[in-house]
């Protein structure tokens, strides 16, 4: 399927130069997601750290695991590959 680019308002066809580095370009970042997107996923996943310094105290007062259990299941639902 042949990809085009815009230049100065003209749609134009990839050369078959830019096609080949598109696709490495595609390839690469495809190979960072597999690699690196569970950290993505964590962060996002995360509790905000307020949040995560309030568990802790709490889990310091109360002899409790409120926050190994909040880390611990990100972790586990997002492993590393």
């Amino acid at each position: 399927m042949t990809r085009y680019k815009l230049v100065n308002g003209i749609k134009l066809p990839y050369t078959a130069e830019e096609e080949t580095a598109r696709d490495a370009a595609e390839a690469a970042a495809k190979a960072d997601i597999a690699a690196n997107g569970y950290k993505t996923q964590r962060r996002e996943e995360y509790p905000d750290f307020a949040s995560q310094l309030d568990m802790q105290y709490w889990d310091k007062k109360n002899g409790t695991t409120t926050w190994v259990d909040a880390i611990s299941k990100v972790k586990n639902d997002n492993p590393k590959p």
